[in-house]
């Protein structure tokens, strides 16, 4: 774990474009933990300034992820339906539905600016999230000195990514809050929780693998490496921390009874993700027979009809995205979560180091 991550401790805070902060992946990085900022909501200069105020903020290591997920396919069709389904909700806050629908963010693997970027300003690591980029990207990395990492979710993603030369693996379970790194939407998804697609990837690849998806604390960190993972990224567990980009309304749904009801839908943003059930989600799933815009013209409507609502004192139709184990959430100041992770995963295996010595004696 030491030799892939270079930090003191087996944690990750995973990267949550528009959540986390140059504050936050600081901190976590300055705590002994490998921070990390996702930039995909970004402009490549706003993404450069992140990187470099985070870069004035420690000298420890931490991640950029990016998303490198096929261009969207465009359907005329698909998208007006889609517009139309929500278009009383836009009356409904005084505002007119859009007339058409637009490709909000740039894949990765077509933004040539991004990558210079990240050259330029070389973070520790860069990570991959919905697939991976052409080999001659990640040799450019390499050369530079830049690690990479990549998020599977089933066997043949897994080694896709070895295959490519990246140098580590996040095994991503069906409890992961946030958008499902599945490679292709369009073939089956396997589905696996996150310790099972662990033990998966640990016994057929060569390369270290972390775990992600529904670990909250120190416990669940120890278990997923017991099953011989070498980290575990958390994301959930950092949206309190006020370092976080959530704004009142997500932290108040966090703290709330409603946490416990997540759900994976694609028709917040036209890619299977995880969050917090609320009447975006209820209304995108009442539409009988339609399908969402691609990714990320979906999320497009989406962005706009919360900003609309948002307007008219309504919350009800953000993303909050959230893992199953959002329940246990702390609201706690990065490095202090950090200090407290830490203890309960020497702890939990002080706990289990006694048990087994007591069994062999």
């Amino acid at each position: 774990m030491i030799e892939l991550l270079g930090t003191a401790h087996p944690i990750i805070q995973a990267p949550m474009a528009g959540i986390s902060t140059p504050a936050l992946a600081a901190a976590v990085s300055n705590a002994g933990a490998l921070g990390s900022l996702g930039i995909d909501a970004s402009s490549v200069a706003q993404a450069r300034s992140t990187i470099l105020q985070t870069q004035s903020l420690t000298d420890k290591p931490f991640n950029v992820n990016v998303f490198c997920n096929a261009p969207p396919r465009r359907d005329r069709n698909i998208e007006a339906a889609w517009i139309s389904h929500f278009s009383a909700l836009f009356e409904k806050f005084g505002a007119k539905a859009p007339e058409s629908l637009n490709e909000i963010y740039q894949t990765f693997v077509v933004n040539d600016e991004a990558f210079q970027m990240l050259l330029e300003v070389r973070p520790a690591f860069v990570s991959f999230h919905f697939g991976i980029p052409e080999v001659e990207k990640i040799a450019a990395f390499r050369e530079a000195g830049i690690k990479t990492l990549a998020t599977a979710t089933k066997l043949q993603e897994a080694r896709t990514i070895e295959a490519a030369g990246i140098e580590g693996i996040i095994a991503q379970g069906i409890e992961a809050g946030g958008h499902r790194s599945v490679f292709d939407t369009r073939a089956e998804d396997d589905q696996l929780a996150t310790l099972p697609v662990v033990r998966l990837l640990v016994r057929n690849s060569r390369l270290p693998v972390v775990a992600a998806g529904g670990i909250m604390d120190g416990h669940g960190t120890k278990a997923a490496l017991d099953q011989g993972a070498v980290a575990a990224q958390l994301g959930t567990a950092f949206i309190l921390c006020p370092e976080s980009a959530a704004d009142v309304g997500y932290r108040a749904n966090l703290k709330s009874c409603r946490s416990g009801f997540t759900r994976l839908t694609s028709v917040v943003s036209g890619r299977p993700a995880r969050g917090i059930v609320n009447q975006l989600i209820e209304h995108g799933e009442a539409g009988t027979g339609l399908s969402p815009a691609d990714y990320p013209i979906a999320y497009d409507l989406a962005k706009q009809l919360h900003a609309a609502a948002t307007r008219g004192g309504n919350n009800e139709f953000a993303a909050h995205w959230a893992g199953q184990g959002a329940r246990l959430a702390r609201e706690l100041p990065a490095a202090q979560l950090v200090k407290i992770l830490v203890e309960e995963f020497t702890a939990t295996s002080a706990q289990a180091s006694l048990s087994n010595h007591g069994r062999s004696v």
